[in-house]
């Protein structure tokens, strides 16, 4: 069966939702639609619809001209086992002492390595993203100082592949957040194909606003590997839930954009610990003096 897809980029989240939104009318309608920003800090946002029969481009036409918006973007995409496309692509991410892969890489975990299973056909951070790496690297340096928080939480969980990574070194229950219920589900089948069951606690939930998350703070160590303005919008609340002495570990920002984060929480009673950048993503460690 083919499928299409229809693109188009416009100024403002607000114009890009209400596009969205609209276009969800439409006849065909499309199965599934999504809003992105362009991380590059011109606030321009990418509409993506998707469609199973071919869009009607006169009516996406007008769309696009009624809310100032590029031309849509029509393309019919091929037919293709994106799963087993990934496995032939992705090959497994060694991150300090931790190894994530695939079942069809399970061969390859080396010696003594924590390793993670997350399959090609779980979204939502298969730790190969630079900014995933750099959340473990740093949990790596962290456990390589000493550092061994009692409460930890990872919000924005995604796969929740942060949060067993954490789960596999501390003898601690982990909570894992997530705002997607989705990703949540994929999160627990994760969570059980690591045999970390009962270590690591899947929630869904809009940052730390979720009573099992607000009970257990504060917390020793928080996960937050999202998107610049979600973290600096999170400075308040980090500033409340982690614990004196605590760290967090944040990424989803672009080294362009690491300064304004900094900046934020410092604001916020949570100074710098330390940087890393990975090709042009940036992890900060955080702590709350």
């Amino acid at each position: 069966m083919s499928t299409w897809t229809a693109l188009t980029h416009t100024a403002g989240r607000d114009a890009a939702e209400a596009l969205c939104e609209l276009a969800e009318g439409m006849t065909p309608e499309p199965v599934g639609s999504g809003v992105f920003e362009i991380e590059d800090g011109s606030d321009r946002w990418e509409v993506g619809l998707y469609f199973t029969e071919r869009p009607d481009e006169i009516a996406l036409a007008l769309l696009a001209a009624a809310w100032g918006a590029e031309p849509f973007v029509i393309s019919e995409l091929p037919e293709v086992d994106w799963v087993a496309h990934v496995k032939r692509e992705l090959s497994p991410v060694e991150a300090g002492r931790f190894f994530v892969h695939g079942s069809h890489d399970a061969d390859k975990i080396p010696e003594g390595a924590e390793a993670l299973l997350i399959e090609a056909a779980m979204a939502f951070g298969t730790g190969h993203h630079n900014t995933t790496k750099g959340c473990l690297l740093a949990l790596d340096r962290l456990i390589g100082a000493g550092i061994a928080p009692q409460r930890i939480v990872d919000i924005g969980c995604g796969t929740a592949v942060l949060a067993m990574a954490a789960a596999r070194v501390f003898p601690v229950t982990v909570l894992a957040g997530d705002i997607d219920p989705m990703a949540v589900d994929v999160a627990r089948a994760n969570v059980l194909a690591n045999g970390l069951d009962g270590r690591v606690e899947c929630v869904e939930a809009v940052g730390f606003d979720q009573p099992l998350i607000e009970g257990a703070a504060p917390y020793d160590l928080v996960f937050a590997n999202i998107l610049k303005q979600p973290l600096i919008d999170l400075v308040p609340d980090m500033a409340r839930y982690v614990a004196h002495g605590g760290r967090a570990i944040l990424s989803g920002i672009l080294t362009t954009q690491a300064d304004e984060v900094v900046a934020a929480y410092a604001a916020g009673g949570l100074a710098l610990e330390r940087r890393d950048d990975l090709g042009e993503w940036s992890t900060l460690v955080v702590t709350r003096a």
